[in-house]
């Protein structure tokens, strides 16, 4: 007779990475509020040991924070370490490190594009290889993996970020399948715009009424996802319209989509250069520095 096993979702252990900024760090906040444990990890260590204390202070769960650079194999070996010697197994994994340099690929140096990739692809893999020999084996391991509705096309000016979430993208579901009898789920976040930092806001108001429809509140998406990720949900595209969005897309030939894109988006750089706020060469990030910009069409 099979027998189903029930989650104690009361004694959760979630490691984040790219804590200290405003999409890890709702993530953060909703984990306690919930009263799970946290492992924390962030290239930035102030901001991050101040989360760790608020949260500790304000709802009472065990909070271990440690600074890393996701890029960097040995400081990810200590990560691990860290968690060893803390005595926690873990439940849930949530990676929500990543970055862009936003612009055409032609002007972008070649560390630029080499660093998106890393942090993008090949430190978000290298976590979850590692995140997997520490899981509680005595309760369902659950990983999401934080990528954007940029993974489901072909986008100029951010065509690097965009591959680079949809090979997450694909990655999480091929892993999904592997895991299914191994008591492990992987689900996919792909979010728009979250008005996380005064930068997004910009991006978000220079797209106009498009901008506002897809933008959705950064807490909101945390609650909606870990709860779908409780139930095996595979893919969370938070906010109606940007379900539709990506359902219309789908359904348009590649090559036009990416024309029709590319003009949206020079449009949208025009304004922004118009008033000031277009960024400039520093990365935009959902991890080390935070949720700084994410990808509305």
């Amino acid at each position: 007779m099979k027998v189903t096993q029930v989650m104690n979702f009361s004694k959760m252990t979630a490691l984040i990475t790219g804590a200290a900024g405003g999409v890890g760090k709702a993530f953060a906040v909703e984990c306690a509020s919930r009263g799970w444990d946290l492992f924390l990890t962030d290239a930035r260590g102030d901001p991050l040991e101040v989360l760790a204390e608020g949260l500790r202070h304000a709802y009472g769960v065990a909070v271990e924070s440690c600074a890393c650079d996701l890029t960097d194999p040995a400081a990810r070996e200590a990560l691990f370490a860290r968690i060893a010697a803390s005595g926690h197994t873990l439940t849930i994994l949530i990676n929500v490190a990543g970055l862009d340099y936003e612009g055409p690929f032609y002007e972008q140096s070649a560390q630029n594009i080499q660093t998106i990739l890393r942090v993008n692809i090949e430190a978000t893999l290298a976590v979850m290889h590692a995140a997997l020999r520490y899981r509680d084996p005595w309760e369902t391991f659950h990983i999401i993996n934080v990528a954007s509705l940029a993974a489901f096309y072909p986008m100029p000016v951010k065509a690097t970020y965009a591959a680079s979430k949809r090979f997450l993208l694909d990655f999480s579901l091929a892993l999904r399948e592997e895991l299914r009898n191994q008591n492990a789920s992987v689900t996919i976040l792909c979010p728009a715009g979250m008005p996380t930092t005064m930068e997004c806001i910009h991006a978000i108001e220079a797209q106009g009424l498009a901008g506002h429809l897809t933008t959705v509140d950064v807490g909101r998406v945390a609650d909606l996802t870990l709860n779908a990720a409780l139930r095996g949900k595979a893919v969370v595209i938070p906010g109606a319209a940007n379900r539709i969005l990506q359902v219309l897309g789908s359904l348009v030939p590649a090559p036009l989509l990416a024309g029709l894109i590319g003009s949206r988006w020079s449009a949208v750089r025009e304004r922004r250069a118009g008033d000031g706020t277009l960024p400039g060469k520093e990365p935009c990030r959902q991890a080390a520095e935070g949720l700084l910009q994410q990808t509305n069409i």
